[in-house]
Formats: structure tokens, C-alpha cells, sequence
């Protein structure tokens, strides 16, 4: 008897658990992280990777400017793509344009670096 009322509060503490799941966390606005969503006035994009960047380091004289390049997802109402964002360079979306505006630190490449990034994105139209 004692065995049986101990399996069943065992059951429904598991059934409790698994029924709430993960929480989701709402949209930032303002720069994130990898693997963060921001709130972009449209559509939420999330930076998922960086695929190139050559900016020069502050403090160093570079003949050429160099780019950074960041694979992101693009979540709209029902609608997800995945896409290679440059710093600077809109791209249409939608039924607008989203732009990588900003990336600190620069640059970024060492997993150091990776960590402490952080993304600025800007969308307009759609309205």
C-alpha cells in the first residue's frame, strides 16, 4: 500500500515536470548574443554563427576593410530562414530589409570572443 501511494506521487511529479517543458525567452531588443533571439521591429532574428570575418582589429592600420559575415535564422509569423547576413549590407526579407548594423568585438574570432559578441540587427518596411 505504502509502495503503491509513493509510485503514484512519483507519477504525477514527472507528469508535472514534463507538462510545463522548457520556458521560452521573449525576443531582446537591442545586441545579442549567439544562439539569442532579438527583436528586430518585424521579424525575430537569431545569430547563430559567424562565418567569416577579416575586419581589422582597433588600433591596426588595414589596407583593405575586410567584412564579417553571421549565418542567422529569420523566425516570422509561421516562417523560419536561415541566411548569411554582412555587417552593413541589407537584405531583403519579407516585405522589408534587415540589416547586421553592429558586431563587438572586433573581430570576432577566438572562442573567447565568441562568447562576449555580441549582434545589432535593424529591419524596415513591412508596415
Amino acid at each position: 500500500m505504502r509502495i503503491e501511494a509513493l509510485a503514484t506521487m512519483m507519477i504525477i511529479s514527472l507528469v508535472g515536470c514534463a507538462a510545463t517543458g522548457p520556458v521560452a525567452r521573449p525576443p531582446i531588443e537591442g545586441p545579442v548574443r549567439l544562439g539569442e533571439i532579438a527583436a528586430v521591429d518585424g521579424p525575430q532574428v537569431r545569430p547563430d554563427s559567424v562565418v567569416e570575418d577579416s575586419r581589422c582589429p582597433p588600433a591596426v592600420q588595414c589596407i583593405q576593410a575586410g567584412r564579417l559575415v553571421v549565418r542567422a535564422t529569420v523566425l516570422g509569423g509561421g516562417w523560419s530562414k536561415q541566411l548569411d547576413l554582412t555587417l552593413g549590407v541589407p537584405t531583403p526579407i519579407a516585405d522589408g530589409m534587415l540589416t547586421l548594423v553592429d558586431a563587438t568585438p572586433v573581430p570576432v574570432t577566438t572562442a573567447t570572443n565568441l562568447s562576449a559578441a555580441r549582434f545589432t540587427f535593424k529591419f524596415q518596411g513591412g508596415r
